[in-house]
């Protein structure tokens, strides 16, 4: 059955984004949609904003807005909640994170100093560069998901939210292979009971935000819900869930320049990454145990995109490289060197270079806010478990059982563009041109 906009449940009343981690991103991304609201800046980086989407053939000029195409929630409808470790407000987490200057944050002190976060579910085991004061206990993992169970239900009623969605926010956790504790939702949950090593903070905030109807959005390379036993969860509650991982500098570049080489039949012989950061993120991932989590989404990019089992003469035994390095005087200010060696006709040598001085949480923060209405969305309009058509924000997408994630950026644009369209009833684009044909 086709779709149609009265079969979305509309997006009355306010919406609670709740964000496990109030660091950098989450105050970022706070501040600049506060600051949107007030009318002193503008949503730049943000499909849900500030994108069109074509419908129909091109000669009938049906071109609108995403925000005005679907119903998605109004950015006065918004409340904002979050967990943090750390005790500080979201005004003085800004202030010590360094990404916005005083001038865009001086007029919104206010009403940041109001958002405090609720005590977190953390473990320094987990997180090994973070030393958390604010933290909940419990007897056991299973009683502390419980405990943020509650304060979903505490946050909605206190805030007057109809709906609540979540977007991880926090900070990388040490690498960890999924195992028979993550197999089933009986395993998992008699795990959490026992206290499973396996079972992660960011894996209780994953079940709780389930449990509660909550639609969950992993922003980082944690292993949470790309879980058998998580995704069968979101499938019996009737639960949209995304990850992982927001795709944001270096990674954003290579899902932009590998399809280009792909496109032109271009071989590969290296591609060498080095990254400086010297925020809350560059120290933890100094830790080995968290980088080797990063490294994984990292890494996985290039060899979904390039297929070298289907290409071995391009692209079979290409050297991939990647380095982050903790360096504290860059702060939010994250740097990307690229060196790509590629390989052209008769096989003579090329180079690209790629030095890219981005800013990590003004280009994550547009993705927090798109992930949050996006998901909101497919809740009410009844879609469950993992949202493929989210790729898009993300370095590791989940993918369906026995399916490849798809890494191409243009080729997610897509499927994000046709979901929407499908949702309100309208045609696929192909870019066929079929209306020229006699």
């Amino acid at each position: 059955m086709t779709p149609s906009p009265d079969s979305i449940r509309p997006a009355t009343g306010r919406l609670g984004i709740l964000t496990p981690g109030l660091g950098a991103v989450a105050t970022t991304f706070i501040a600049g949609v506060e600051s949107i609201r007030r009318g002193l800046s503008k949503p730049i980086g943000s499909l849900t904003q500030m994108s069109t989407i074509r419908l129909g053939q091109r000669t009938q000029k049906r071109s609108p807005l995403i925000r005005d195409f679907v119903p998605l929630a109004g950015l006065d409808d918004i409340v904002f909640g979050a967990w943090d470790p750390i005790p500080d407000d979201a005004y003085a987490s800004a202030k010590n994170a360094g990404v916005l200057e005083d001038a865009h944050l001086e007029p919104l002190k206010e009403f940041l100093q109001s958002i405090k976060p609720m005590p977190a579910v953390f473990d320094q085991h987990y997180v090994t560069r973070i030393h958390g004061t604010h933290v909940k206990t419990g007897k056991n993992k299973r009683d502390l998901a419980e405990q943020l169970r509650q304060d979903i239900r505490n946050f909605k009623a206190q805030h007057k939210c109809d709906r609540l969605v979540a977007v991880w926010c926090g900070s990388t956790e040490i690498f960890i292979e999924p195992s028979a504790v993550h197999a089933t939702i009986e395993s998992f949950e008699k795990g959490m009971a026992d206290n499973h090593p396996d079972i992660a903070p960011s894996m209780l905030y994953a079940w709780a935000c389930i449990m509660e109807g909550v639609p969950y959005n992993n922003g980082a390379p944690n292993l949470a819900v790309d879980t058998p036993a998580l995704q069968a969860l979101a499938l019996r509650e009737g639960v949209p869930i995304s990850g992982k991982d927001f795709k944001t500098g270096q990674t954003w570049m290579k899902t932009v320049i590998a399809p280009a080489l792909k496109a032109r039949m271009l071989g590969l012989a290296g591609w060498y990454s080095t990254n400086i950061l010297g925020n809350r993120d560059g120290e933890v991932l100094d830790d080995p145990a968290s980088f080797k989590t990063k490294e994984a989404s990292k890494l996985s990019v290039l060899h979904t995109i390039l297929q070298p089992e289907m290409y071995p003469d391009l692209y079979e035994g290409f050297s991939h490289v990647v380095r982050i390095n903790y360096y504290p005087p860059r702060g939010d200010n994250k740097e990307g060197w690229d060196n790509i060696d590629i390989v052209g006709w008769m096989g003579y040598p090329m180079q690209i270079k790629v030095n890219f001085l981005c800013r990590d949480s003004i280009l994550a923060a547009p993705i927090v806010l798109d992930l949050a209405l996006f998901s909101d969305l497919a809740h009410r309009a009844g879609m469950k478990g993992i949202q493929e058509w989210l790729s898009f924000y993300y370095k590791s997408p989940m993918a369906g059982a026995g399916l490849h994630p798809e890494h191409d950026l243009f080729i997610q644009q897509t499927k994000l563009k046709n979901t929407l369209r499908h949702l309100m009833g309208e045609e696929q684009i192909t870019h066929l041109g079929l209306e020229y044909y006699p």
